[in-house]
């Protein structure tokens, strides 16, 4: 029964570790459930969360079809006449295209459905109530469709030992069936077969499995206490010894390399910048007109309707060339954004309570700014800097405070969101009288009525088409990108009400359209974009994280290449490359010029392969063209070079990237990149008015940022290993990464020190656990060796199942504490972690060594015993496996490197609860009286030998007075001259391989002298 209770013991093990994950998965589970709240939001409109289905934590607003909306009570809804047409089912989660139709009005109302009318399965109605007409149910759903079964991750160590464990069934079939031979085949040997084959059972460690685990769950609780990495967290259990054999880093730049926290640097007006330095001048620019304007409305004309010209025509040239210019320019940075101010409650104020007015702080220091992106932010809050400050915003209007004070209304009424295929983001607004100092305010407008304007802001490939012809702005956006900033054009296009009128009808009726809406939609919003106004150039910085450059020194030096895909142009890319010293200033670099076709890409190869020690620069688009006609060719040339940086990369080719270095790495890629952080005191939109009829915005305690965090996503579930940086974006890398760091250079300690301590650790206690099984079984096969070959076991009971657990896996568990240099050593001497690459600690040839040992120590302890104690042969079960506890303590004590106060103790309590156990396991240690074997006078056979117990073949010999064993069998010490001594060990590892190989004679002697009294005990 030895076999069952051990299996049955690590079946217990296992399923314990998995009620502990299940466990603190309900924790995380509650955590997120109790993250509901009801909250005020306008009619029409709700709240909903969509981290189940694309991981993304802020809180999106859904509204209501508007025609449904003016119904006199909710119950009309149910008798009106009307139909929903909607799209077939597609995977884009993002997207939805649709018609309501209501029939019974005349005419009939035609209303397009668009992402924001739609909620799809799997996410939460986090506040409001929703009566909905379900479209697409079952397998038609945008979550099943997207629903693809995960990558197991499994780490490279575990396939190698997967390997050597078939390598051992192979060694337990051909050991069984070496010794059914050796019996001649006599009798039902089929049977005796199968009986070695239970007997050598343990030669396939049964154990290591849990182990391993328990071995990989305690390298996680290391890694998430470690003080000089906080807020690190392990997402998976499975692969932390994956960290310390990394060949390739596939890194993000934006919130990877660096921190993602915009800085607004410069404004560029064409004849004019204006840097950090020369703020002061636009506050100027923009702080004197209006306050002329507030001294001309104090100082008294009541009667006049519009202010006065003369104001205006004072200084108009130097208004017209930087004045009203600057003004323009910042203005349309104010409007042209996503951004909505939020303000937190005061203290006090729970989230279920209705905001009242008299509850909300409006000041400046309480108001935060929400949006998708950082870059909208850092420029919304470099507005506020200079004096033009966005104080409120609903979906209909937004609100303005000038330098002097006043509140400028602006209605929104188109807003064009940015998207990655576009590039570029656009608003439709119109001016409103302001709300105070009315006349002071009308020289705003671009005409004498109220204006609408179209402002449009992007990226400089998409922008240098749509602005007027000018001669300075490609030149200075490649200057802007060689100091390491990120552009954008801000342009502008005034529209009279009738081209305004006439573009809204064509862009209603392209939304209704039923095929190819967003071709449609896209052709009407490009007859607005024709020759805009250019107002001017913003470049925002985007620091680098702490001690980036160290870091990245660090992990070359490790042996690791870095290879930096991003979605920024050449000049960003290049200068963010060069400024953290992922490319050395000196080193040549190779821009990869951009190819369309099969020659083209054929002739940059060459180009490319004649130069040596050469980092690589290559677009997305060329990428894809050499991946489609020179994919191993290409790839190979990159992995020679010493860095790679691909910029205008597509998520989906950075997965790609990924998939195609992982035969070459041979398991051994890490992507990295931003998650996200969710910060306290941020929530929902929401909207009501003030007292003075402006809109203002609040917030709940709890929610998300919005942004495109699932950039990354694709690359770190593709890498073997994959590890996120918490951020400012989506949750989505956060949720797919199997480690998170709260900074980029903790990623220097994760790999040098944990990763490298765990896979030395885990190598050591896989051979460890094979060779405690290899050990016995050796001893198991010498004693039906020299016993006629019979298969009777050696061990029984609860033996067997004390050796796996209770008397040695304190012991050789205790191996995860070991530590062959410290940490500082460790992050000192990155060459260290170079070694691991090559799979040293753990290969075919450190396996082999094992299995000698084993052989030798097994077969010595045997043999040891039968000889050294043979006046005592009854007792050669407590002396030989008294013997094999003992060595296996004595196997730990000289394998470990670095001492701690738990090895001690797990020895000791080892030892402890064998030496307890001697006192109520005699039936285990004194074996039964024998049973009747085969005339003394007959000459043995396996047949009967294989019946006969081992103290009734000592009793057969005692009996026939042959001190060299039965007949035809020669003495045991005869065979100990055919043991093979090794001599030629590596010199680094000759001492300790001659104490592990002769540990075995210290316990057979140490058992000589322990044993004596406890038998002695026993007989009596």
């Amino acid at each position: 029964m030895e076999v069952p209770l051990h299996q049955g013991f690590v079946l217990a093990v296992t399923i314990m570790r998995e009620a502990i994950d299940e466990f603190r998965r309900f924790q995380r589970d509650k955590e997120v459930n109790s993250q509901l709240y009801s909250k005020l939001t306008v009619r029409g409109s709700c709240f909903i969360r969509t981290d189940q289905l694309d991981g993304e934590t802020d809180w999106k607003l859904k509204v209501a079809v508007s025609c449904t909306q003016r119904l006199p009570a909710l119950g009309d809804l149910f008798s009106i006449s009307a139909y929903v047409y909607a799209q077939k089912p597609q995977l884009d989660i993002h997207s939805f295209e649709g018609t309501f139709t209501r029939e019974d009005c005349d005419p009939p109302i035609h209303e397009s459905l668009s992402i924001e009318n739609t909620l799809w399965a799997s996410t939460i109605v986090a506040s409001g109530t929703v009566i909905g007409v379900v479209i697409y149910t079952g397998k038609e759903t945008r979550s099943v469709m997207n629903t693809s079964n995960p990558k197991n991750k499994v780490g490279l160590l575990d396939l190698e030992l997967n390997q050597l464990t078939k390598a051992l069934f192979v060694a337990l079939v051909a050991l069984s069936v070496v010794m059914v031979t050796l019996q001649g085949f006599v009798g039902p040997w089929y049977r005796n077969l199968f009986r070695f084959l239970l007997l050598f059972s343990y030669i396939i460690p049964i154990s290591l499995r849990v182990n391993l685990d328990m071995g990989k769950a305690a390298y996680g609780w290391m890694i998430m206490k470690d003080e000089s990495i906080p807020g690190t967290v392990v997402r998976t259990s499975t692969i932390p010894e994956g960290l310390g054999r990394l060949v390739y880093l596939l890194t993000d730049k934006t919130g990877t390399l660096t921190q993602n926290e915009m800085v607004f640097k410069r404004l560029h007006l064409g004849t004019v910048s204006y840097g950090a330095d020369t703020m002061d001048e636009i506050q100027s620019h923009l702080r004197n007109p209006y306050s002329q304007q507030m001294q001309s409305q104090a100082s008294g004309n009541a009667a006049s309707s519009t202010p006065p010209k003369k104001a205006q025509s004072s200084a108009p040239k130097v208004r017209k060339s930087v004045s009203s210019r600057v003004h323009d320019a910042v203005k349309a940075i104010a409007l042209c954004h996503n951004v909505t101010p939020v303000y937190e409650p005061r203290a006090g104020v729970t989230a279920e309570a209705e905001y009242a007015e008299a509850d909300q702080d409006f000041s400046d220091g309480n108001r935060t700014y929400q949006a998708a992106s950082p870059d909208e932010v850092a420029l919304v809050q470099w507005t506020e800097s200079v004096g033009l400050t966005l104080v409120s915003r609903d979906l209909a209007s937004m609100q303005l405070r000038t330098p002097s004070g006043q509140i400028l209304t602006y209605c929104i009424l188109q807003m064009f969101p940015f998207t990655s295929e576009s590039k570029r983001m656009g608003v439709i607004i119109r001016v409103d009288l302001p709300l105070a100092f009315p006349r002071a305010c009308a020289w705003l407008a671009d005409e004498s009525t109220a204006e609408i304007t179209f402002y449009m802001k992007g990226a400089d490939v998409a922008m240098s088409s749509i602005v007027q012809y000018n001669d300075w702005l490609e030149e200075e956006c490649g200057n802007m990108a060689r100091e390491g900033l990120r552009t954008l054009v801000v342009a502008k296009r005034a529209l009279t009400e009738e081209q305004y009128q006439d573009f809204e009808s064509r862009y209603s009726q392209a939304k209704l359209s039923i095929h190819d809406r967003a071709l449609k939609v896209a052709a009407v919003v490009e007859s607005l974009e024709r020759e805009m106004e250019l107002l001017c150039l913003t470049g925002v910085e985007d620091q680098l994280q702490a001690d980036v450059r160290p870091t990245l020194e660090m992990l070359r030096n490790a042996g690791i290449k870095i290879w930096m895909l991003t979605g920024d142009k050449l000049e960003t890319a290049t200068c963010i490359a060069k400024s953290s010293h992922l490319v050395s200033r000196t080193q040549d670099i190779h821009v990869f010029r951009p190819v369309t076709s099969r020659g083209e890409a054929h002739l940059e190869l060459n180009a490319f392969r004649r130069k040596h020690d050469c980092a690589l620069v290559i677009s997305g688009d060329s990428l894809e063209v050499c991946l489609r006609y020179y994919e191993r060719e290409l790839v190979e040339l990159a992995c020679q070079g010493p860095a790679v940086l691909c910029y205008r990369c597509s998520p989906t080719q950075k997965a790609r990237i990924v998939k195609l270095l992982q035969p070459r790495a041979g398991g051994r890629t890490c992507a990295i990149g931003e998650c996200a952080r969710i910060p306290t005191g941020v929530g929902p939109l929401l909207w009501k008015r003030g007292q003075d009829g402006v809109p203002m915005s609040v917030s709940s305690p709890i929610s998300g940022p919005p942004g495109d965090g699932g950039n990354d996503v694709s690359m770190i579930q593709a890498a073997d290993c994959g590890i996120g940086i918490e951020g400012k974006e989506g949750r989505q890398a956060s949720l797919a990464a199997d480690f998170s760091i709260t900074q980029f250079k903790h990623i220097g300690r994760l790999l040098m020190v944990h990763g490298r301590s765990s896979y030395k650790r885990s190598a050591a206690l896989g051979q460890f656990v094979m060779h405690r099984g290899l050990i016995i079984s050796t001893m198991q096969a010498v004693f039906s060796s020299v016993f006629y070959f019979a298969s009777v076991p050696l061990y029984q009971g609860f033996l067997m199942v004390g050796y796996a657990t209770l008397y040695t896996m304190f012991p050789v568990f205790s191996l995860v504490l070991d530590q062959d240099v410290k940490p500082e050593m460790a992050m000192l001497y990155p060459e260290l972690y170079k070694d691991l690459t090559k799979g040293r600690s753990l290969s075919f040839k450190t396996f082999l060594v094992w299995v000698l040992i084993s052989v030798y120590q097994g077969g010595i302890l045997m043999f040891g015993a039968l000889l050294l104690f043979e006046s005592e042969f009854v007792h050669v079960v407590a002396i030989s496996f008294t013997a094999l506890i003992l060595t296996e303590l004595l196997m730990v004590a000289l394998t470990v490197r670095t001492w701690h106060w738990l090895m001690a103790v797990a020895e000791v309590l080892s030892l402890g609860c064998y030496v307890a156990s001697l006192a109520f396991l005699n039936e285990y240690f004194a074996l039964p009286g024998w049973s009747p074997g085969p005339p003394l006078d007959t000459e043995p056979t396996g047949h009967h030998v294989g019946g006969l117990s081992p103290s009734s073949i000592f009793m057969c010999q005692k009996r026939r007075g042959h001190r060299g064993g039965l007949p035809g069998c020669a003495h045991p010490s005869s065979t100990i001259t055919s043991l093979v001594t090794l001599t030629k060990w590596p010199p680094r590892t000759c001492s300790n391989t001659w104490l592990l190989g002769h540990a075995q004679t210290v316990a057979v002697v140490a058992t000589k002298f322990v044993c004596v009294t406890l038998l002695h005990r026993s007989e009596g």
